[in-house]
């Protein structure tokens, strides 16, 4: 090889290199598509984590921890990654906490494939089980979290939304604050008027099978809904955690956060209800992560 052409190659890597983008000191980082061995589900998880910056140069800080819950998955795959990958969290993140919005926190991503984060009526799938009894004691095991509840929330879009609102009603004693984006909260009225086909489909596996009308509010319904345990449980507890319920103004699933934004102001659960232009799409989630983390992150500033 001549001079002239060696030259030339290495100008060319170099060129390469500086073109690459350098990670910053305040980015964090993302552990994607690990697996936890799940004993009651008798298979693996898989789950993602970020971690904020600094996390590895200071081994002896622990730090905040959110359970960011993903939606309905449409596809046989998993979906713990779906925050990052469609939802841009770790840069979102990244930029709030350097600006100083947001304290460094640990954002957990379990896939939850189409449970809506509870056990199923037939008791054979025990994702919510898992989540309390498993997943999160691993959690703090593995990573330097804060384990006092003041310290963990949950925060979720869609199913997730559903999910961290259920979780923190029906956990009191594990969550300070849960935030919901488009959650996927039904009415009476909407569950009772679901097409047969939609029901088998989305919710049979969490109410049970074959169900019509109102045979469909069932015991499973009235102790996992967010809006029947709005509803039910003592003011006292519902008044202990923070609530964050944010819903486009044209989304397809606004009746169920108006109901249950109707019931919080009827009990006197202080809550904060957000509505804002958009629809039930990732453009509408992402301008609003950040300030769902912020609300969550209100119980420990």
């Amino acid at each position: 090889m001549n001079r002239t052409l060696s030259a030339s190659l290495l100008s060319l890597c170099l060129l390469f290199v500086f073109a690459l983008p350098l990670a910053r000191a305040d980015d964090g980082k993302v552990l994607e598509s690990r697996e936890f061995k799940s004993t009651l589900l008798g298979r693996n998880v898989s789950y993602s984590v970020y971690l904020p910056a600094g996390y590895e140069s200071s081994p002896t800080r622990r730090y905040p921890v959110v359970y960011l819950l993903h939606g309905m998955p449409f596809a046989p795959v998993d979906s713990e990654t779906d925050w990052i990958q469609q939802g841009s969290a770790d840069r979102l993140v990244d930029a709030a906490i350097a600006s100083g919005r947001l304290p460094p926190m640990i954002l957990v991503m379990p896939d939850a494939r189409t449970t809506w984060y509870q056990n199923s009526a037939d008791g054979k799938v025990r994702y919510e089980s898992m989540l309390i009894e498993e997943f999160i004691p691993f959690i703090d095991r593995t990573f330097r979290t804060r384990q006092q509840r003041l310290f963990r929330s949950a925060v979720g879009l869609s199913m997730g939304g559903y999910g961290a609102m259920m979780l923190a009603m029906r956990h009191p004693e594990l969550f300070s604050a849960a935030a919901a984006l488009s959650p996927g909260i039904r009415t009476e009225e909407e569950m009772i008027a679901t097409p047969d086909a939609d029901y088998e489909r989305f919710f049979a596996p969490i109410y049970g099978a074959g169900l019509q009308g109102e045979a469909r509010l069932n015991e499973s319904w009235r102790t996992h809904s967010p809006l029947a345990l709005a509803k039910t449980l003592p003011v006292a507890q519902l008044r202990n955690t923070r609530w964050w319920i944010d819903i486009g103004d044209d989304d397809f699933l606004s009746q169920g956060s108006d109901a249950l934004h109707t019931v919080f102001r009827q009990r006197q659960i202080p809550h904060e209800y957000r509505v804002r232009d958009g629809e039930h799409n990732w453009t509408y989630w992402r301008t609003g992560l950040v300030d769902a983390l912020e609300f969550v992150a209100g119980s420990y500033r």
